[in-house]
């Protein structure tokens, strides 16, 4: 990835994350809360890959855990995860697809509330199970699937796609 194509993305993700700890957190609708930052983290890890997709999630993480005030390294650890699987699932099944990033964004969604449950949990922090898994994972995956046709296409309209065709680091047989 070219310096000018990773600055177009942490911009993007920079942006993404002070604005989900600033405006988007504190809008509570049916009980969930729409997660802006982890939308765009797929659409970038889907448009760059695995690499970019796990750095992308921790500076990212980084940037939200020091904006809330919450505790450090929690979010980069699961927005790291989260960006490389979606960038792995990106480079071996096809970006072109148009279900991708939907399917990509209601699995991420799902995993990130259970990992963050579950971290929550074996740190000791209260993890309110029910508040999070029943009342309001529902509610946030319909918001966060509502938000990915229009982040995907300004991520697809910032960052030009990669052609993975033209890669030199694929494996050439010989003979």
């Amino acid at each position: 990835m070219a310096a000018a194509e990773a600055a177009k993305a942490a911009g993007l993700l920079f942006l993404a994350a002070v604005v989900q700890a600033s405006l988007v957190s504190a809008v509570i609708i049916f009980g969930g809360s729409p997660d802006l930052l982890l939308v765009t983290l797929v659409a970038v890890a889907l448009l760059r890959g695995s690499a970019a997709g796990a750095i992308g999630g921790f500076f990212a993480g980084l940037v939200l855990d020091t904006a809330t005030l919450s505790t450090l390294g929690l979010s980069s650890l699961l927005l790291t995860l989260a960006g490389y699987w979606i960038g792995r699932y990106g480079e071996t099944t096809g970006r072109d697809r148009a279900h991708a990033p939907f399917v990509s964004v209601g699995v991420v969604t799902v995993l990130y509330a259970l990992g963050s449950l579950l971290l929550h949990f074996v740190l000791g922090e209260p993890a309110p199970a029910r508040a999070v898994l029943i009342d309001g994972l529902l509610p946030a995956v319909a918001l966060n699937l509502l938000l990915t046709a229009p982040v995907y296409a300004v991520a697809r309209r910032v960052l030009r796609p990669v052609s993975w065709t033209d890669r030199t680091s694929e494996v050439r047989l010989l003979g």
